[in-house]
């Protein structure tokens, strides 16, 4: 039997928020851990700045991650997860079992 349509919908709303190539990927380094941008570029070397940025930007606006500045000079801005963000991580934990479990190592 399908899902009721009203449940659809929280699925559609999940997905665009969650949605974008790095997204899962900024959420999974951001899991118990504070990091600056430039800690989150090393990590994740194969996203462009501006693509991170946007990323950041759309998870902040969706309530999952915060954005602190600190003034100073030079300024430094951090990023870390929500609480609405860390609810994610049961889902996050599943998703990598599941990958574990269901793909083939790469070559």
């Amino acid at each position: 039997m399908p899902p009721v349509k009203k449940h659809v919908c929280s699925m559609v709303r999940v997905q665009k928020m969650v949605s974008g190539k790095w997204k899962l990927l900024i959420l999974w380094y951001l899991w118990g851990e504070t990091h600056r941008f430039n800690a989150l570029r090393k990590l994740m070397d194969e996203v462009s700045q501006r693509v991170l940025t946007q990323q950041l930007r759309e998870l902040e606006r969706d309530g999952l991650v915060n954005r602190k500045i600190h003034m100073e000079i030079p300024p430094k801005v951090e990023y870390s997860l929500t609480a609405k963000g860390r609810s994610l991580i049961p889902l996050l934990e599943w998703l990598t079992k599941w990958g574990h479990k269901n793909l083939h190592p790469e070559k």
